[in-house]
């Protein structure tokens, strides 16, 4: 009796000679051979020629593309024509050459961004007959698909000269680096669609945030600025002085402070940076990230709410986190004189591993971004609702019911005024202004307090609105233990080796 793989070789067989025998009798028949194509490019048989391989991150599609292309002196791109080829190996497909299996088709492409607004055609699969030099290659490009369970960007090459394909896959990384795509943009990453995995990469706009735009206590955002672009500006004469360039900044605070609001900021200052963005679920991928930001340094790599992953490892399930130890371990990994920073931000300090906020290495500053104090309250009511014209007598109103709220707070304050008063059909005016804040400080929009930021249950001028006759609960909400509290500016981290 024939055994499993006997059964299974013969089916295979048998649905190839039916494929041929489909071919030749309907129009396919025509189509130029796929192994006479190789054979008049490289001077030889294709499936006597040794295949030499290499994978790259899914994200690199269009970057070992243009790495590719950079090689060739000269190439051409074919497709392939035929059912499953995208199943076979190149030398599977060689094989099934032979038999006039395959035949040249069209080239599979796909759209991918490259730019705010800018796309790129990629190859999806597709063979470069391309020369350099005195050689002359035949390679198989082929885009991830993860529905198929391809992962990766696949490059598998045939070539005639002495070590010509290990010259080929050596060159790639160097030139990846070279025509990056992602060099002085902000990227993001997104899981797989199809399961477990690094998916695609999203570009955004780099924001356009002044300093003007920026609202914190005197003292803070200097110290911010020092650390992340004074570093940045000062590379070459703090290298030369023997000193590291990377470098970690937490950003600690109650939520809707202005945490990310200062990270954006930072971007606007930094043009020239490259810059990935990790929030959530997709902080998994911070290897990916930091893989990134070392090719393509200067680079920043942003970790919004760490606290959701890198809490401390007696909050952990086990006792243990492997992606804290994940985190720290890749930005242990950086060179000393690896021009990255670390942006993170948190609302719980005091969740987080200590091994995170006081090793050298990791993080060099935790700066707290703390509820705005009067002046900062009526600072940012000009700024979100600059169109309001109000009197300096209804902002110092305004600023003395709001006491203990966040900046959150103030632009969803100036929301609701210009709401109102477009709903009366009228611009808006100091009457629209108090019955918007007698609504977000009744007793009735705690919660939404509460998920603005604020941190008072009770804030000044919430008994103008009549009170429900159940009071709800509060979320007590205060500093992390051993820093600092109300409106202090910063905490410089010291080391104890």
């Amino acid at each position: 009796m024939p055994d499993e793989h006997e059964i299974d070789e013969f089916a295979r067989l048998f649905t190839g000679f039916l494929e041929r025998m489909q071919n030749h009798n309907g129009p396919a028949s025509n189509r130029p051979g796929l192994r006479d194509k190789l054979m008049e490019h490289l001077g030889a048989e294709p499936e006597q020629v040794p295949v030499v391989s290499s994978s790259f991150a899914p994200y690199d599609l269009p970057n070992v593309q243009r790495a590719i292309e950079a090689w060739f002196d000269s190439f051409e791109v074919v497709g392939l024509a035929g059912s499953n080829r995208g199943h076979y190996s190149l030398g599977e497909v060689l094989e099934q050459a032979r038999y006039d299996r395959f035949g040249i088709g069209a080239v599979d492409y796909v759209r991918v961004p490259v730019d705010i607004d800018e796309e790129m055609d990629c190859v999806a699969f597709g063979f470069y007959l391309g020369v350099q030099g005195d050689d002359r290659y035949v390679a198989l490009f082929r885009a991830p698909n993860p529905q198929y369970g391809r992962s990766t960007v696949d490059l598998e090459v045939l070539t005639i000269g002495d070590g010509a394909g290990d010259r080929f896959l050596s060159a790639l990384p160097e030139l990846i680096r070279t025509h990056n795509v992602f060099r002085g943009k902000v990227v993001s990453f997104e899981g797989s669609e199809f399961g477990q995995g690094l998916g695609p990469f999203r570009l955004h706009p780099r924001p356009g945030i002044t300093r003007d735009d920026v609202v914190m206590p005197d003292g803070v955002l200097e110290r911010v600025e020092r650390e992340v672009v004074g570093i940045a500006d000062h590379r070459e004469t703090l290298l030369a002085a023997g000193q590291h360039l990377r470098r970690g900044v937490l950003l600690y605070g109650p939520p809707g402070t202005g945490k990310t609001h200062t990270v954006r900021y930072l971007l606007s200052r930094l043009p020239e940076f490259t810059v990935v963005l990790l929030a959530g679920t997709s902080i998994h991928f911070i290897s990916q990230a930091c893989a990134l930001a070392r090719m393509l340094q200067p680079a920043l790599v942003v970790l919004e709410d760490c606290d959701l992953v890198a809490e401390a490892r007696d909050y952990s399930r086990g006792m243990e986190n492997p992606l804290l130890f994940q985190v720290l371990n890749e930005m242990d990994g950086l060179a000393q004189d690896a021009d990255v920073a670390f942006l993170l931000t948190t609302n719980r300090a005091d969740l987080l591993e200590p091994a995170l906020a006081q090793r050298p290495g990791r993080v060099d500053m935790a700066v707290e971004v703390p509820l705005p104090d009067t002046d900062g309250r009526a600072r940012l009511l000009r700024l979100y609702g600059p169109a309001l014209d109000l009197s300096t007598e209804i902002v110092d109103e305004v600023v003395a019911r709001t006491e203990g709220t966040t900046a959150s707070f103030m632009k969803e304050l100036v929301r609701r005024t210009v709401l109102l008063a477009a709903q009366a059909g009228t611009t808006p005016g100091p009457d629209h202004i108090r019955t918007a804040a007698d609504e977000l400080l009744s007793s009735r929009d705690a919660l939404t307090r509460r998920l603005l930021g604020a941190t008072s249950d009770d804030p000044a001028g919430s008994h103008d609105y009549p009170e429900p006759s159940v009071a709800p609960t509060s979320i007590p909400m205060g500093a992390p233990p051993g820093m600092p509290t109300a409106y202090s500016s910063s905490l410089h981290i010291t080391y104890d080796d």
